[in-house]
């Protein structure tokens, strides 16, 4: 996440007026907004190689893809975001062209300036969103991906944490999509390594 765009509280609704004559996206949460940073190679790499595999698998089902661009509405957290990736196979969402707020799915690309959002508040954010399976923290630094599912139990729910080690794929349950390493990590440049000084 990025700096505060604004120092004064808006409600919801004034935000999606104001963020409408924006030339840049914004992310909101109770009451504060935050500009979006451009995101590297490695990120936007990743990100359309799942964006992708999900499209041609879900081609001819209910359920819709969405990148980067279409915000998601989280209720329970008074915010809006902006998913890297998301899927939701929702009717509701079908006949709403801006927001989105019933994914089954949300995916995250990891940069360093936003990791530690992405994995803290953002994610308990994403918990709050009752139709969601799964959510994908991917790292395309260290190639490998955190994955959290859903799990009922007796006395409430818990979500899961299905780790990946570095360069291998990922099964998303939720959508019912085995994503090979090749697909995930394909032409995601390698990281560069610094050399030492001295």
């Amino acid at each position: 996440m990025g700096q505060a765009a604004l120092n004064l509280p808006l409600s919801a609704a004034d935000f999606l007026a104001w963020d409408a004559t924006q030339t840049t996206r914004h992310e909101f949460v109770r009451g504060e907004v935050f500009a979006m940073a451009g995101a590297g190679e490695r990120h936007v790499t990743v990100a359309l190689n799942v964006a992708i595999a999900l499209r041609q698998h879900l081609a001819g089902t209910p359920c819709r893809t969405f990148i980067t661009d279409m915000k998601l509405r989280v209720d329970a957290a008074d915010a809006y975001f902006y998913p890297d990736v998301m899927v939701t196979c929702s009717p509701r969402d079908a006949e709403q062209s801006h927001v989105k707020s019933e994914p089954v799915l949300v995916v995250e690309v990891l940069s360093p300036a936003t990791a530690a959002f992405d994995r803290g508040d953002k994610f308990a954010a994403y918990r709050g969103l009752p139709s969601l399976k799964e959510v994908l923290l991917v790292d395309p630094d260290l190639r490998r991906c955190d994955l959290f599912r859903r799990q009922a139990l007796e006395a409430g729910e818990a979500w899961v944490l299905h780790p990946t080690a570095p360069g291998e794929g990922v099964e998303l349950v939720s959508v019912g999509l085995q994503l090979a390493a090749e697909a995930l990590w394909a032409e995601v440049p390698a990281l560069a390594v610094r050399a030492s000084p001295g």
